[in-house]
């Protein structure tokens, strides 16, 4: 009789109740609840991935995260369909291709202001922050409608210039520009300040809305104006001046 321990040998070893398998591989599943927003946690988890995978590793996505990605990479198409969308919505609204270029110039200033939290550490680029700068442009873009419209009709009703109309509109108009601003910065306090569960992604979509408020606003009193005197519809000669010229 031969003992069993000649032939093999007994281990202890910690094995997993069942071998999971994603796209017919095996496959490892990690889940916890971070602190942080989930793309801040994606990036760690990829970081990490990338240092401390043996070679042929790889690794993808399940559930929530993976959602999140594919929307992530989706909402970029979304961001140029709403500029899209609003710009034909305002060109058959004022019956011109010139006065939206004008009232869109505050986007991309505002959407530059809502970055720079992200640039410091405040906050990363995710879902909720695409989120927020999608509803930015729908918001920032009423300032410039406010202005543009009024110096429209002012040139219209009263034949003044370019610079004389803008000037006078973005006078008048600016209380109405600086409470609407208020309201919504005001408005993303409760978002910025919440807590307990989903308060990263409240605090994202607040954060990114009340900065790009508060700097398109700025750019929206100084710079559209400008834009306006430079892109708008030409001054139109008067009828008297006009006659004058051809009788001579």
């Amino acid at each position: 009789m031969l003992p069993l321990s000649t032939l093999i040998q007994v281990r202890d070893r910690a094995r997993p109740t069942r071998l999971k398998q994603f796209q017919q591989l095996n496959a490892a599943t990690i889940q916890g609840f971070p602190i942080v927003s989930m793309g801040e946690a994606i990036e760690t988890l990829q970081g990490i991935a990338r240092e401390e995978a043996p070679q042929g590793f790889s690794f993808d996505y399940a559930g929530a995260s993976r959602q999140y990605v594919q929307e992530g990479r989706a909402l970029y198409l979304t961001f140029a369909l709403a500029l899209a969308v609003i710009f034909l919505v305002l060109a058959a609204q004022f019956e011109s291709f010139r006065d939206p270029l004008v009232i869109l110039v505050t986007v991309p200033l505002s959407v530059c202001g809502a970055l720079v939290p992200l640039f410091l550490g405040l906050s990363s680029m995710n879902i909720y922050t695409q989120v927020g700068l999608v509803t930015l442009i729908g918001l920032i873009s009423k300032h410039g409608i406010m202005i543009v419209e009024f110096a429209n009709q002012l040139r219209q009703e009263q034949g003044l210039s370019r610079r004389e109309a803008v000037e006078q509109a973005a006078a008048i108009r600016l209380r109405p520009v600086l409470m609407t601003t208020a309201a919504t910065v005001f408005g993303m306090v409760p978002l910025i300040i919440a807590s307990g569960a989903g308060a990263v992604s409240r605090f994202d979509i607040g954060l990114v809305i009340a900065t790009g408020m508060s700097v398109g606003t700025l750019f929206t009193l100084f710079v559209l104006p400008t834009v306006y005197d430079l892109l708008a519809r030409p001054d139109r000669q008067p009828l008297e001046a006009a006659a004058g010229a051809t009788t001579h």
